[in-house]
C-alpha cells in the first residue's frame, strides 16, 4: 500500500514510518520541522516539508494517490494548548480537517489517527480506564484530540472512510524531542546526561501510563489493515508517578542529581492510566517492553 504519514519525521511518525517500509510499504511524509527532525526521516520514504495547514496538502494528495493516511502530526504540549487555545485548534482541529477532506476527495481507503488516552479522558474514575471511561478533557489539546474523534465519526458516516483511533498513553523512547515542554522522559534524561539540574512540576506525586514507542508502532500496524472503525487505548496498564521516573532515570545515567521540585502546571491531571485490554483481546497487541528496559534504551540513545 501507499501510505502517508503525517509528521514522519517526529518521534513516533518516524518509527512508524520505520515499521511500515520494513513490510513493504509505499510511504510518503509530510513534516513542516516545527519539532520533527530531518535526520530522523527514512531515506526510502518521500519527504515533503509541508505544514498540514497548507493549500499545498491538496496537490500532494492529487500526486500521490496514498492508500491510507496515518495521521501523527500534531501540537502535542498540554501546556502551549493552555496557554495559546487558538494556535492548538489551528493546529489539531483545522489542520485535521485539511488532510480529512482532502482523503474522502482522493479516495483514501483508511485513516489511524493518534489520539490521547491520557487528556481525552481528564481526571479518570476508575484505574486502568478502558475506551467506554467518560471523556472530560481539562485541557485544550484534550478537547481538540476529542473534537477530531467525533469528526472521523462524522466523516464515517457521510463518507464511509473508515478509521482506527488510538489513545496513545505517554509514549517515550529514542528520537523523542528533549528541548520542548512535552516528553519529560527525554528532558530528565538530557538534562542529567549533561549534567543539568531537571525540575519536577508540582510534588512529582502525578501518576502516568508510559509506554515505549516500538509497541506503539507495532499497536499502529496491527490496525493497519482492519476496515472496522475503533477506537483502541495504547498504553500499559501500569502507573509511574514523576519521582519514581526521576529517580529510575537519575539510576541509569549514573549522575545522581539532586531531586528539585518546582510549582504546579496548569491543565494537568493528577492521574493517568490506560486500559488495553480491548486491544489486546481485539488485536492481540499487548505492550512487551517495560519500563526499565525502554528507559535504558531511551537514555543510551541520548548518551549517543
Amino acid at each position: 500500500m501507499k501510505i502517508l504519514v503525517t509528521g514522519g519525521a517526529g518521534f513516533i511518525g518516524s518509527h512508524i514510518t520505520d515499521g511500515l517500509l520494513n513490510l513493504g510499504h509505499e510511504v510518503c511524509i509530510i513534516d513542516n520541522l516545527s519539532t520533527g527532525q530531518i535526520e530522523n526521516v527514512n531515506p526510502e520514504a518521500k519527504f515533503y516539508l509541508m505544514d498540514i495547514r497548507s493549500e499545498e496538502v491538496s496537490k500532494l494528495f492529487k500526486m500521490e494517490k496514498p492508500d491510507v493516511l496515518i495521521h501523527q502530526a500534531a501540537q502535542m504540549d498540554v501546556r502551549k494548548s493552555v496557554a495559546d487555545p487558538l494556535y492548538d485548534a489551528d493546529v489539531n482541529i483545522k489542520g485535521t480537517l485539511n488532510l480529512l477532506q482532502n482523503c474522502i476527495k482522493n479516495d483514501v481507503k483508511k485513516v489511524l489517527f493518534a489520539s490521547t488516552g491520557g487528556a481525552i479522558y481528564g481526571e479518570q474514575e476508575t484505574f486502568p480506564c478502558d475506551e467506554t471511561h467518560p471523556t472530560r478533557p481539562i485541557s485544550p489539546y484534550g478537547v481538540a484530540k476529542q473534537t477530531v474523534e467525533r469528526y472521523l465519526h462524522f466523516y464515517q458516516v457521510e463518507y464511509g472512510l473508515s478509521y482506527s483511533v488510538l489513545r496513545y498513553a505517554n509514549i517515550y523512547g529514542p528520537r523523542q524531542n528533549p528541548k520542548g515542554e512535552a516528553g519529560v522522559i527525554a528532558i530528565f534524561a538530557n538534562k542529567m546526561l549533561a549534567g543539568e539540574q531537571p525540575v519536577i512540576n508540582g510534588d512529582g506525586k502525578q501518576t502516568r501510563d508510559y509506554s515505549y514507542v516500538g509497541d506503539v508502532v507495532q499497536a499502529n500496524l496491527k490496525c493497519l489493515p482492519r476496515t472496522e472503525t475503533e477506537v483502541f487505548n495504547v498504553g500499559t496498564s501500569i502507573e509511574t508517578d514523576v519521582n519514581e521516573l526521576f529517580n529510575l532515570i537519575n539510576g541509569l545515567t549514573g549522575n545522581k542529581v539532586e531531586e528539585k521540585h518546582g510549582p504546579g502546571l496548569a491543565g494537568e491531571q493528577s492521574r493517568s492510566v490506560i486500559s488495553y485490554q480491548k486491544a489486546k483481546e481485539v488485536l492481540g497487541w499487548e505492550p512487551k517492553v517495560d519500563l526499565k528496559t525502554g528507559l535504558a534504551n531511551t537514555v543510551e540513545f541520548f548518551r549517543g
